[in-house]
């Protein structure tokens, strides 16, 4: 039987940035993957896929471009899955690769299996000739989740299916039902609506995107209806099926009634309404690790379970449920493993969120909502897209960047983008929060034009001068 230093279960991303992290460490660990490919949902299904194939699907429709060529604008008339499918696996192949070579590199052991423990320091791995028993010191549970799949709704892969299943589409459909007005069900709603597809998307908040800043979820609301996305919000849905219909020919529609008692048809939906662990079959009861109904493990503040030699990291610990910090938390949990505690500074309210709808939104630090709930004095400072030249260059007048400042001191207190580059835009914000900056540092310093940087600029000025501080 070997032995390693750390096992760790789970390829995605704090998988793999915790077996890392414990090679650079000179420990010998080994990493387990019950799949057929790394990269958990992160690679295979969710963020890296979705997120090419919105590159995909802005490009071949010329969406993104058409503030600068005109609304006619297209690079392709006839967009087929195919045309899209093809540069998401050019994508993930090559984060295949990189993976492999990052293990290779660090001298980090790939088993390939299901995993089970067998005891405090014991794992059965199901490898697919045989059953191998490895033993370790320090386990890193990283395992993720999967789409909700609850048992009334009668998924079938083709017409009623969740995240994982859209992406394995053989036609582009006509019409989409969108059940869910979370990340994973706005991206793809607003993906299919800029392909043309007629999307109607049913949430049963009064707010899709319900954490964000309200005004930009308002302009999301506006961007999403002028796309063509139907909003059924504050509506819930009662019931599922695929029905047989009979107009003219004979043809399948999926049909979704509501409880208002509406009812809704279309040719496929997308279910999109939470995710679910996956950690009930690995035989935590024979370490004496429980989870909670959702297969979600409990952690401390150093990734620890309620076995001391136990961590877990990534969405199988719940929020915030991001890649990035999931790669963090698997980092964090090895380095205090292994007694690495002094890891650096660590913000949890400067998480930066990034959601690659379209257009995009990315959000670090607190809401105008949040601040007038706490009595927080603030104003905002707000630069219009239309205002900068970069956008103009990149077909964007209609986003925006809104600066929270401190009424008093003028710290920074949150920022909120919409539009192109947000998810890159918004950790110049980010930095300067975490370094304690104030709104003058962006008026006081020079930014390369033109670039979307100087939104940061025109919102410092815009904010700066609401309260009575004349800047020219």
């Amino acid at each position: 039987m070997k032995h390693f230093d750390c096992v760790v279960i789970g390829t995605g991303p704090a998988g793999q940035k915790g077996a890392i992290q414990a090679a650079k460490l000179g420990k010998r660990v080994a990493i387990i993957e019950k799949n057929r490919v790394l990269g958990g949902a992160q690679i295979n299904t969710g963020t890296i896929p979705s997120k090419a194939l919105r590159e995909a699907v802005l490009h071949l429709t010329g969406a993104a471009k058409r503030g600068l060529f005109g609304s006619s604008y297209r690079v392709k008339k006839n967009i087929t899955i195919a045309d899209l499918v093809a540069v998401s696996q050019t994508v993930i192949r090559h984060e295949w690769d990189l993976i492999h070579n990052q293990f290779d590199r660090n001298n980090v052991e790939l088993l390939w299996g299901p995993a089970r423990f067998a005891g405090p320091n014991e794992v059965y791995v199901e490898g697919p000739e045989s059953v191998e028993k490895v033993s370790a010191d320090k386990f890193l549970i990283a395992v993720g989740t999967r789409p909700a799949r609850p048992d009334n709704i009668p998924f079938n892969q083709h017409t009623i299916l969740t995240s994982d299943e859209l992406l394995k589409l053989d036609h582009l459909p006509k019409s989409m039902i969108v059940v869910g007005g979370g990340v994973i069900g706005t991206e793809y709603a607003c993906m299919m609506a800029t392909l043309g597809v007629k999307v109607t998307l049913v949430e049963g908040r009064r707010q899709v995107l319900g954490f964000l800043d309200r005004e930009i979820g308002d302009a999301f609301h506006y961007f999403m209806r002028q796309r063509g996305v139907t909003l059924r919000l504050g509506e819930k849905v009662e019931s599922i099926a695929e029905i047989d219909v009979l107009n003219g020919t004979a043809r399948k529609l999926v049909e979704a009634k509501l409880e208002s008692g509406k009812t809704l048809r279309a040719e496929t939906l997308l279910y999109a309404v939470g995710r679910q662990g996956v950690c009930g079959s690995l035989g935590l009861e024979n370490v004496g690790i429980e989870f909670d109904d959702r297969e979600r493990l409990r952690v401390n503040d150093d990734y620890q379970t309620n076995v001391e030699h136990v961590y877990a990291a990534g969405d199988v610990i719940g929020f915030p449920a991001l890649a990035s910090t999931s790669m963090e938390q698997g980092r964090r949990a090895i380095c205090h493993a292994f007694g690495q505690c002094e890891v650096g500074n660590y913000n949890t309210e400067l998480f930066p969120y990034g959601i690659y709808a379209v257009p995009e939104i990315s959000m670090v630090g607190m809401t105008e909502e949040q601040l007038t709930e706490q009595g927080i004095p603030y104003e905002a400072g707000i630069a219009h897209y239309r205002e900068i030249a970069r956008a103009k260059i990149l077909g964007d007048d209609l986003g925006m960047l809104k600066l929270l400042i401190h009424q008093d001191t003028h710290k920074i207190l949150g920022v909120h983008v919409i539009g192109a580059g947000a998810t890159e835009l918004i950790h110049i914000g980010q930095a300067v929060m975490a370094l304690d900056g104030h709104a003058d540092f962006f008026i006081n310093n020079v930014f390369n034009f033109p670039t979307l940087a100087e939104c940061y600029k025109v919102a410092a000025y815009n904010g700066l001068n609401k309260l009575n501080l004349v800047y020219a």
